[in-house]
């Protein structure tokens, strides 16, 4: 379900996660309010919610993997309307209710 509380993905970093987390926390005893809306769930049900050869890799591209750009294209950036627009949709629709 997208609305599954602390949902960080499967590529997500749990560390980096807390650390927003713990940020966000202390501007909050300061008297700033700041509010996240963590994308990452939802934009892994979209099937162009994904990156491949264009992106930073953890290991070489396989002779597979650079012959076959269908399968492993950079839909993230290259697939419009795709991912950055829902989030920009999202911002839109915040601020324009604010």
């Amino acid at each position: 379900m997208i609305r599954k509380e602390g949902y960080w993905g499967k590529g997500s970093d749990p560390k980096m996660m807390h650390i927003v987390e713990n940020v966000i926390e202390e501007l909050k005893t300061r008297g700033l309010n700041v509010e996240i809306v963590n994308i990452t769930q939802l934009s892994e049900y979209r099937k162009e919610g994904h990156p491949s050869i264009y992106r930073k890799q953890w290991e070489p591209l396989t002779q597979t993997q650079i012959s076959n750009p269908n399968g492993y294209a950079d839909c993230i950036h290259w697939c419009l309307p795709g991912v950055p627009d829902v989030w920009n949709q999202f911002l839109y629709a915040y601020i324009f209710n604010q």
